[in-house]
This record gives C-alpha cells, structure tokens and sequence, in this order.
C-alpha cells in the first residue's frame, strides 16, 4: 500500500473494501507526521539564526526518518493484523473439541490483531517531543508545518488505539486486557497531553485547544 499513489490509496480506502481502514490511516498520519518534523529540521539547519540548535535539528532527523518508514510498513501490517482472526472464523466447529480449538484460534487472533496497532501507537507518540522541538526552536517560518505534526501524531495515537480498545472488548484473557488497557491509558493521556503542551507553546496554536 505504501507504493500506491496518493490518488489509488484514498479510492481504496472509500471502496467497499474494509482495508485500508481508521487502523492504516492512523499508521499514515503517523508516517506523515514523522515527515514534517523531519522538514522542519532540514529547514532549521544551516541558517545562522538558528545555530544553537542545529545539533539538535540534526540528531532529530535519523528517528523521524526510521519511525516514518516503519509506520510506513505499518499500513499495510494492519490491514493484515486482523487475518488470523478470519482466518479462525473458517475453522471447523463440528465437535467440542473443533469449537475449543476454534475459540482458542479466536481469542490468539485478535490478541495478534492488537499488537499492530499498539505498536503504532507507542511510536506515534515518540513523534510529539520532537515536534514539540521543532515548535519551540525550530525554523518560525515553518512553525505550522511543526504544529501539523504534532496534531498528525495524536491523530495517530489515538486512532490506532481505538482498533486496540475495540478489539480488547472481545478477549477473555482479563490479564491481558487489563495490561493492555493501563498502557492504552497512559498513550491516551499522554498524546492529548503533549499536543496541547505543542500547541500552547506557539502564538499560532494557541487557544487552540
């Protein structure tokens, strides 16, 4: 999906097709929000105005790059985290023991069907100190491009932890959701947190939220 172009990508995602779905598009704003503090970064360094911070500018660059190409992989990861759980689905059920193993595949497929998703999230949110740099020290005339990403990487965060909750609603392992759920709650909490820090920091974003 990553290869296709802008235009293809959005008629899939409007199709009938329940892939790409918020899960992808979550991936994608994250990518896109690694993107433009990575461009604001570029356009901070090597103008004298801005030299104290150019080292910083220029260690921000390899992690938004790598985290970029990895959100990247992921829209289509998520798009195929939820085939064990379909694939589950066509198992026999004849006997109790074809239904046990049934349910067994089951409840393993939307555990791996939420892995994707909080992984995304986990490293969307890395997105936002960054941002929050490119903000406050970055290139002003770019400013917006930083204050786009950081609201591109809450988008992320939380939309790929809606696919998270929806699917911890279906598991029965109570120890796993209930992990899973505190670190939902800290990503939750986190990003919204973090973008209104971004937003006030800046005369264009604040008031904003």
């Amino acid at each position: 999906m990553k290869n296709m172009t802008i235009e293809a990508f959005a008629q899939q995602t409007a199709s009938n097709d329940p892939v790409p779905g918020g899960g992808s598009i979550s991936a994608l704003a994250g990518a896109l929000a690694a993107a433009l503090a990575e461009m604001v970064a570029g356009l901070t360094i090597g103008k004298k105005k801005y030299a104290e911070v150019e080292e910083e500018m220029k260690e921000a660059i390899p992690p938004m790059r790598k985290l970029q190409e990895q959100l990247l992989v992921d829209i289509k990861r998520d798009s195929e985290s939820f085939d064990l759980y379909m694939q589950a689905l066509t198992l026999p059920k004849d006997t109790d023991e074809e239904k046990a193993a049934r349910t067994a595949a089951m409840q393993n497929g939307l555990k791996e069907a939420v892995k994707v998703p909080l992984s995304v999230a986990k490293n969307a949110v890395t997105i936002l100190p960054v941002a929050k740099l490119m903000v406050t020290k970055g290139n002003q005339t770019a400013v917006t491009d930083g204050l786009v990403a950081t609201m591109m990487a809450r988008t992320a965060v939380l939309g790929a932890l809606f696919n998270v909750k929806i699917n911890l609603a279906s598991i029965k392992d109570e120890a796993f959701v209930e992990e899973i759920r505190k670190e939902v709650a800290v990503l939750e909490k986190e990003a919204v947190a973090l973008e209104k820090e971004v937003l006030e920091a800046s005369a264009v974003g604040k008031g904003v939220l």
